[in-house]
């Protein structure tokens, strides 16, 4: 695959994730900051090969990296990907189930971080309370 390939799938998913909701600076214009090569790198690999994989719908994928992410307690990437869950169509009922299915594995204090993150995510985005 040509890299002008590559870079047009990393933007249309990057669009599709991270267009529209919240606004907070992504991690790639950190990483950026101190090396612009490795960022675009990075960003071409997630964004434009993994995370535009078909094998599980964008959704799905989404969902498994909130859980992921609410279960090492990433406050951050976590506020960052449940917006774009939000964004590529993940039901908001289901996400809260999933940050309550992280008690099981991680701890109550890791579903309550998560639930917060979100909470504050669907408020700033006007879609709270969720129905």
């Amino acid at each position: 695959m040509s890299d002008q390939t590559i870079k047009k799938r990393t933007q249309e998913t990057a669009n599709k994730l991270f267009g529209k909701g919240i606004r907070m600076d992504p991690p790639f214009l950190m990483w950026k900051e101190f090396d612009k090569n490795l960022a675009n790198d990075f960003s071409m690999f997630i964004t434009g090969n993994l995370y535009s994989r078909t094998v599980i719908t964008m959704p799905e994928r989404q969902m498994v990296a909130c859980a992921m992410l609410a279960a090492i307690r990433a406050r951050d990437e976590l506020r960052l990907h449940v917006n774009a869950a939000l964004n590529v169509g993940c039901e908001p009922k289901k996400l809260a189930e999933i940050f309550f299915q992280v008690a099981s594995y991680a701890s109550m204090p890791a579903v309550n971080e998560a639930l917060e993150v979100y909470h504050d995510v669907l408020k700033e985005r006007g879609e709270w309370p969720i129905t």
